[in-house]
């Protein structure tokens, strides 16, 4: 079992969504908690808000998990000004929601420079020392879109199969140098955060879309619990196993659930 209570949880894209729904349910848990965002103004909120339930300082620091040195160079503040991390939230992420050739070539680089490099990054900052001591967790917040991929999400759907990928290596390669740093992915459907605003499902008592406290909540629980994989809602369960299907059937049961058409009056958090 992974406990909070006393451990320094550092957490990437802290400052909203999930990130900062985690940060206040594991704060209450007794948990010393490090925010990572890009956006000051809202790091600085989530870092307040934070605090009062936690009855302590919560540290937050600006970093853009894309950018390499950046990574390095917040990360050896975190380990000067708190310590070593360990419980890393791997949260950080962002999406597009364009047809592939509507998609700008910068947006496609900042999608994996986001959501893949910066997966690398902050891990290698953070993971020599919980494979020292042979205790840790990291937490991947990947996607459904990790298992399927999507009209109008190539980009983020192939980032977000890297992250499931990633998150299978590194618990395989744990497995063998330091067994006791667990990893857990997380693969949700939409989440009301506003990331996915205007996204739509067609049976949403099959693919309800998820509210994000509900998703933090179940993260919450399933880190506790060293799960190696959650997925969200139960419907998505069934996704590997329907890739033993031909490939026209996977696609047909595809469109009739909906999914190729859900990103259709996708509008995005900024939009929204």
């Amino acid at each position: 079992m992974t406990e909070f209570a006393r451990k320094n949880i550092l957490i990437t894209g802290g400052a909203c969504g999930i990130g900062r729904q985690m940060a206040l349910r594991m704060a209450r848990e007794g948990g010393n908690l490090i925010l990572w965002d890009i956006h000051q103004a809202n790091l600085e909120k989530a870092r307040r808000e934070v605090g009062d339930v936690a009855g302590r300082d919560v540290h937050g620091y600006v970093c853009d998990v894309s950018d390499r040195e950046a990574v390095y160079a917040t990360a050896e503040k975190v380990r000067q000004e708190v310590g070593p991390v360990d419980i890393l939230v791997n949260n950080a992420g962002v999406v597009s929601g364009k047809p592939f050739l509507d998609l700008p070539d910068e947006k496609i680089e900042a999608t994996f420079k986001v959501n893949v490099l910066g997966l690398f990054w902050v891990t290698k900052a953070f993971l020599p020392h919980m494979v020292e001591r042979n205790e840790g967790h990291v937490v991947n917040i990947a996607s459904s879109a990790g298992f399927v991929g999507v009209s109008r999400l190539t980009d983020y759907s192939a980032s977000k199969f890297a992250a499931v990928g990633f998150d299978e290596s590194l618990r395989n390669e744990l497995r063998r140098v330091a067994p006791k740093v667990r990893t857990t992915v997380v693969c949700p459907f939409f989440i009301d955060t506003g990331m996915f605003a205007g996204a739509k499902t067609r049976f949403s008592f099959l693919l309800p879309i998820l509210k994000e406290v509900d998703v933090a909540d179940a993260v919450v629980k399933a880190v506790k619990a060293d799960r190696a994989r959650l997925m969200m809602p139960p419907m998505v369960y069934l996704v590997p196993p329907l890739r033993l299907l031909p490939v026209k059937v996977f696609d047909a049961v595809a469109d009739v659930l909906g999914v190729n058409v859900s990103m259709d009056e996708f509008v995005g958090r900024a939009k929204a």
